[in-house]
């Protein structure tokens, strides 16, 4: 009966899932056969039951069937397909809230955040830690504009914003069960999630390593993208950029005002010839420019208040594949177990 209960990759179905590995993939089809090559043959060092989750967000290439063979094949493979392309951030969230692991780790299938460093974090987090996050001293493969420009967001969000995000870390990183349910309560729809990491609290602790190039194919963040991100994480995090149009604006109408003072006593005192046309067009460009950099600042926040008053779900699934190890026969009543365990897990903190 015991060996009954046992499948090819010698994982017991009674067993509970310790790690949950969550990729999110958009169009990896280059790369996903090398990063589960290495996936596995990392994995197969470690003593946990793990699951592998793959959440597919609307690849168009043939990511999908990639994934589907890996299913076949391992055991441990399971899929989510979302309904169309979220976005990275929505393909995380979605793998946190079908990640059924004691701790999840989140990693991207691109090879530049090396699988074999997820034994490390797994035992940080066996010594307390809850949210165990993979720090950068070299990042291979990206130019210097790229790098200047990371860390000159990196250096806003440390000073302007109420969370202090650690430079040079991205989404890879293990986080514990209680974690991963405090993050399953926040369901903003501008959703920035090296912040989000941050704000929850709970321990924390890095863990050094040089980014690789990227495998293969080609990044899907282009700096247009990452300019969005950077406003999507400055505007969710503080709200300095409308106290900085407040103090320009402020600013602006003083200096106005000792002008117009100096306008009255020369023409009081001295007369008041005619000013040049290229003097005016300044002031009146200048202060245009101002009024309309400061309605754009108070757009991009109005613009996120109504999408969070339309109270959208985040995202649609379009299938989920999960093996049988994974659904035994109370799969849907563990499922629920999990849901309502995570209060309690904050609770229990």
């Amino acid at each position: 009966m015991e060996q009954e209960s046992k499948n090819k990759s010698g994982f017991d179905s009674r067993d509970e899932v310790v790690i949950s590995i969550v990729v999110p993939t958009y169009n990896e089809e280059e790369v996903l056969g090398e990063f589960h090559r290495r996936l596995s043959a990392m994995l197969a060092t470690l003593p946990e039951r793990v699951q592998i989750l793959y959440v597919n967000d609307g690849s168009t290439d043939g990511t999908r069937i990639l994934l589907r063979n890996f299913g076949e094949k391992d055991p441990r493979v399971a899929i989510l397909d979302l309904s169309r392309n979220f976005g990275k951030e929505i393909a995380m969230t979605a793998g946190l809230d079908h990640a059924s692991g004691e701790a999840v780790i989140i990693i991207d299938a691109d090879l530049q955040d090396p699988p074999e460093l997820i034994p490390e974090l797994i035992k940080h987090w066996r010594d307390g830690y809850d949210i165990v996050y993979a720090k950068r001293i070299a990042r291979d493969g990206e130019s210097a504009v790229k790098k200047l420009t990371a860390s000159f967001f990196y250096w806003i969000m440390q000073n302007i914003g109420r969370v202090t995000i650690p430079a040079d870390t991205g989404d890879f990183r293990l986080l514990s069960r209680c974690a991963v349910a405090a993050l399953k309560q926040l369901r903003e729809q501008h959703r920035f999630m090296k912040g989000l990491f941050v704000w929850i609290g709970y321990p924390q602790k890095a863990v050094h390593y040089r980014r690789e190039p990227r495998y293969a194919g080609k990044t899907k963040w282009n700096y247009l993208r990452l300019w969005n991100l950077a406003l999507e994480g400055i505007t969710s995090f503080t709200i300095m950029p409308l106290k900085i149009s407040t103090y320009i604006g402020f600013v602006t109408a003083l200096g106005s005002l000792a002008y117009g003072i100096i306008i009255i006593f020369r023409t009081l005192f001295f007369g008041n010839p005619v000013p040049g046309y290229p003097s005016l067009m300044v002031v009146i460009l200048l202060l245009g420019g101002v009024q309309l950099i400061t309605m754009g600042i108070m757009g991009e926040y109005l613009g996120r208040i109504f999408n969070e008053t339309k109270n959208r779900p985040l995202y649609f699934l379009k299938d989920y594949d999960t093996p049988e190890i994974f659904q035994p026969e109370t799969a849907v009543k563990k499922y629920e177990a999990y849901e309502s365990a995570d209060a309690g897990a904050i609770n229990e903190r």
